[in-house]
């Protein structure tokens, strides 16, 4: 007994002298919510504008069209959330109020909605069939509803505060699950305003004392994350073009107080709404909106509008289907998992390297291939070292395009900078082989093929295509420890 008590202490002993540690590395602050780290685990989801303007060919309607002039055709709830679904989009938000004043659901605080026009003779819900359809088909629901109303005539003044929390509790409390309330920057100009036509001028950052809704809001419903506002839970990319600048802090800025990440806003053709003359991006082109927006450590929300009918354009679904193809395709192949690893440094066994190898959970792929936010394992190394690196060899070359890098940002955002090294191989004409077709290949020297700064939930690296059996992952500073929970290689 005294031997085996010897042994103990002495393996005790020399973990405690090589600097091991079974305690995770402490977070560096800020630090997600729950519900924002189900947020960034969805990565890529839909817009949907449709409204008046669908059917008036403008992107912003005036406020005084009429409720009559919105009469979808073949409206079809269940094809707009299948083609969303089946684009590889994890939810969808709808625009239930736009900037008209116009409502898609029988709101009883307005006459200026869907109960007032030729849809189901004044019985329709666009919100509840949108949103029966995407509970039904397991993708999340969210709205948008338009702070500036250009119809109705209290805007601008202290009336319309109460009018419009009055439809924000009608969304929240009639719905079900909303996973995001999006509030558009857009606020105050000219409008119709109730026939008074006239322009107002508010301050956005006090008239909607926004601190007083997003309360109410997070008491009707906890787990909804408000966008914008100026108590915002995520935040607006600065453009709408598709990209999120380098570096990407979710706290704003690198000394941020607060966890307010970016959400990347683009349309899959020119206009936010549904026009015949607009053609929709080529998936060639949506990849790499992909790929600079939730490739950047934002999230994706891709506008896809119906059409005067009530449905995804077919072409636009065909192409959407092409670009979710292209996803699949390129990222089906990870490399990291074939290969032997090792890293200059780690916390101890519980945090080894081996732990950024996981298999991708092929139930959810549908939804999202690539989320490890909420995986349970991650690479850590100790207290005093926040740069270091990671080894990558495999026993013949492979041809490497990608390098996906996630962060454990359930315990902060860390990562500054990161390098990538590569030994290059060329083919060595004098070996190759014409009867097995097969080429010797001679090693020539390490090189970077690419680099960036901040990684945050997910970091997509495109290299020039290179032929290597040695890569190097450098993190070259940080701020602190690293905690690193997944990286594949394509």
């Amino acid at each position: 007994m005294k031997l085996i008590r010897f042994f103990l202490l002495g393996i005790i002993l020399k973990l405690l002298l090589s600097g091991c540690s079974v305690t995770d590395p402490a977070p560096i602050y800020p630090i997600p919510s729950e519900k924002q780290l189900q947020w960034h685990a969805m990565e890529k989801y839909a817009f949907v504008h449709f409204s008046i303007n669908t059917f008036t060919g403008k992107e912003w309607g005036y406020g005084d069209e009429s409720p009559k002039l919105f009469n979808p055709t073949d409206f079809n709830a269940e094809q707009i959330v299948s083609t969303i679904k089946e684009a590889g989009l994890s939810g969808l938000i709808l625009t239930c109020k736009h900037h008209d004043g116009f409502c898609l659901w029988p709101s009883k605080y307005t006459e200026y909605s869907i109960k007032n026009s030729p849809y189901k003779d004044g019985k329709g819900d666009i919100v509840r069939e949108i949103s029966d359809a995407c509970h039904k088909a397991g993708i999340k629901f969210g709205v948008y509803i338009s702070p500036w109303d250009r119809n109705h005539s209290e805007y601008g003044k202290k009336g319309y505060i109460t009018y419009y929390r009055n439809q924000i509790k009608e969304l929240l409390e009639n719905y079900g699950e909303i996973f995001e309330i999006w509030f558009d920057g857009a606020n105050g100009g000219d409008g119709y305003y109730g026939g008074e036509r006239s322009t107002r001028k508010i301050d956005a950052e006090t008239y909607y004392d926004w601190e007083a809704t997003v309360a109410m809001i997070h008491e009707i419903s906890p787990g909804t994350l408000v966008w914008q506002s100026s108590v915002p839970e995520a935040r607006w990319c600065g453009n709408e073009a598709g990209y999120m600048d380098d570096p990407n802090w979710c706290t704003i800025k690198e000394d941020g107080t607060n966890w307010v990440p970016a959400e990347v806003d683009v349309s899959v053709r020119p206009g936010w709404f549904y026009h015949e003359t607009e053609k929709i991006h080529s998936a060639e082109n949506l990849f790499e909106i992909y790929l600079n927006s939730v490739g950047h450590g934002a999230t994706l929300l891709l506008n896809i509008p119906p059409n005067k009918c009530g449905q995804i354009n077919k072409e636009d679904a065909v192409e959407l289907f092409r670009w979710r193809k292209m996803i699949d395709e390129i990222f089906s192949n990870d490399l990291a998992q074939k290969a032997s690893i090792r890293a200059d440094n780690t916390r101890g066994r519980k945090f080894r390297v081996e732990n950024i190898i996981k298999k991708n959970n092929k139930a959810n792929s549908e939804i999202n291939r690539h989320s490890a936010a909420n995986e349970k394992g991650y690479w850590a190394t100790e207290d005093s070292i926040n740069s270091s690196y990671i080894d990558f060899n495999w026993k013949s070359p492979v041809t490497v395009k990608y390098i996906i890098i996630q962060e454990n940002i359930s315990l902060g955002q860390r990562v500054k900078g990161v390098e990538i090294d590569a030994i290059r191989y060329a083919p060595d004409k004098s070996g190759y082989n014409e009867t097995t077709n097969t080429t010797t290949f001679k090693e020539d020297i390490m090189e970077k093929i690419g680099e960036c700064t901040t990684v945050g939930y997910k970091r997509i690296i495109k290299v020039d295509s290179i032929n290597t059996s040695s890569l190097r992952i450098r993190f070259t500073d940080s701020k602190g420890p690293l905690a690193i929970s997944k990286i594949e290689i394509y």
